[in-house]
């Protein structure tokens, strides 16, 4: 095990270095507004040989055993009526490893373990994703064209990613998340422009498919990249955060992300004006995440400057 930097707090974010299970239980109850991430998909990509990565698991099994003891935590600190956004995607099966090819139904497993623990399954966003990038990365057997000329059985569909909306249904005090036809509209009663969704952009949003996300849209990630204990790094892209935060909360509420990562999650809603608090467990990303925080803090301060 690593040993955990200091945590890093200011009056907009906290982000802190160590396992997100101990961090989350030292959060209070219903003191966050929107929480958004892209937890380890099994055992898909290995991130650190740390044994509280939950990456670092043999099967799904082992990894829900592990992911089990966040979600409650994710329920409890969670205001009332508030939403949980979760990225995920499917886990291929290949016959070497597993004796049949094919897929595991990942995203399915997330649902009814969330369900398990109080969460509501309220509605999901697919990320439309390019079948030809896939096999040029992947190689898979089903997206080759010559496999369609002799055997179409063995050929299969591109691997869509999912954005996955969990509500926490109570009927206590909640404060609702409101969005304006325009800027004026929001101006008049007394709240920010960026609350201003109008209806075109709304359509767009409401889409059950966003063909629209660029996968490049992504922080920089290699001056966190490790080689001797990382497999794979697979960022969210930004656009799909953005829209989330934008939909899903308000200027100066608080959005958590149990696996900040680089800071991908914490960037965003501090782009978008709101505050942040993330989890990191392995050091070389936490650092990146701070400095990408600290980055666009920055940022906003001297734009605001410059409008003054």
């Amino acid at each position: 095990m690593e040993e955990k930097l200091k945590p890093v707090i200011t009056d907009r974010y906290a982000l802190y270095n160590g396992d997100c299970v101990d961090i989350a239980r030292t959060i209070p109850d219903n003191s966050v507004h929107f929480e958004i991430f892209s937890p380890p998909f099994a055992n898909l990509y290995i991130y650190s040989d740390d044994l509280r990565d939950m990456g670092n698991c043999k099967n799904t099994e082992e990894f829900f055993k592990q992911f089990d003891y966040l979600i409650p935590e994710l329920h409890r600190i969670l205001m009332n009526n508030r939403l949980c956004a979760v990225h995920c995607k499917n886990i291929v099966k290949y016959k070497g490893r597993d004796g049949v090819s094919g897929w595991s139904d990942f995203r399915g497993d997330i649902i009814r373990h969330f369900e398990k623990f109080g969460f509501q399954y309220h509605s999901e966003v697919v990320i439309w994703t390019d079948p030809v990038l896939e096999m040029q990365k992947t190689k898979t057997q089903r997206l080759l064209y010559c496999q369609l000329q002799r055997d179409a059985s063995c050929t299969g569909i591109g691997m869509p990613e999912y954005l996955v909306i969990f509500k926490k249904w109570d009927e206590g005090d909640s404060t609702p998340i409101k969005h304006y036809k325009s800027v004026d509209d929001a101006l008049r009663d007394g709240n920010v422009p960026e609350q201003a969704i109008d209806l075109e952009t709304w359509q767009r949003y409401a889409s059950p498919v966003w063909f629209d996300i660029k996968r490049t849209d992504v922080l920089n990630v290699r001056t966190a990249r490790e080689n001797h204990d990382e497999k794979h790094i697979c960022p969210l892209q930004l656009e799909v955060i953005r829209r989330a935060v934008k939909l899903w909360s308000n200027p100066g509420e608080i959005v958590f992300s149990p696996f900040g990562g680089i800071g991908s999650e914490p960037y965003i809603a501090l782009e978008q004006k709101r505050n942040a608090v993330a989890a990191e467990l392995k050091p070389s990303y936490f650092s990146q995440m701070v400095k990408n925080c600290r980055e666009i803090c920055q940022a906003s301060e001297q734009i605001s400057l410059f409008d003054i």
